[in-house]
């Protein structure tokens, strides 16, 4: 047990703090939990969770030796990424009262929220990370198992909380003038999670 924990300690602290702290999946659930209700948000909170870890699953067999030989492809996604993260934001901030009630709009799918996965700049990083820094190299395509289990045994009790966050806000944004502001909020917190990626860019 001892030498498990000293393999994979430091990658379940890492996973718990990245998993947990904010950035857009969670920034979403939490903006689902309250238009939807937690219970039709979770397909969305299954699809971070399962596309987080079969990035990470295929990050580690090689996917990551992909953009260093084409690092230009790596750069497009992450373009791309701000750009799609820049219309969610936009969604979120415009999002209805109460969508689920009045028809309109619906929370985010499995498919959907597990292919989001693949634009989210924080689950590339938090991805790579967890490959190169926290996987043993011995016996890798093992270890690299057991760090997408420890990964997914965390990673969906922790959106979970943001997904129950949302939902627990329900009864105290009824008006709709306090819930807008709320929207606004999450809306602004994506917009900022952008914010490494632009002082990337204006570093060139």
């Amino acid at each position: 047990m001892s030498a498990f924990w000293h393999d994979f300690g430091p990658l379940a602290v890492f996973a718990l703090v990245a998993s947990i702290t904010p950035g857009p999946n969670n920034t979403m659930l939490a903006a689902s939990g309250l238009t939807h209700g937690f219970r039709r948000t979770l397909p969305h909170m299954l699809g971070v969770s399962v596309g987080f870890v079969i990035m990470v699953g295929l990050v580690g067999v090689g996917l990551g030796t992909v953009f260093d030989r084409l690092p230009w492809l790596y750069g497009l996604l992450k373009y791309v990424s701000a750009v799609y993260l820049l219309w969610l934001a936009w969604k979120i901030a415009n999002a209805g009262v109460d969508a689920s009630s009045s028809g309109a709009g619906r929370p985010l799918g499995f498919l959907q929220a597990a292919g989001f996965q693949w634009v989210n700049p924080k689950a590339w990083v938090m991805a790579i990370g967890i490959v190169s820094a926290y996987t043993p190299r011995g016996d890798f395509l093992f270890n690299l198992l057991v760090a997408c289990l420890i990964c997914g045994a965390i990673n969906l009790p922790t959106v979970s909380l943001w997904t129950g966050f949302g939902a627990g806000m329900r009864r105290w944004l009824a008006r709709p003038a306090i819930l807008r502001g709320f929207n606004l909020g999450m809306a602004l917190l994506l917009v900022a999670s952008l914010y490494p990626l632009l002082q990337e860019a204006a570093a060139r």
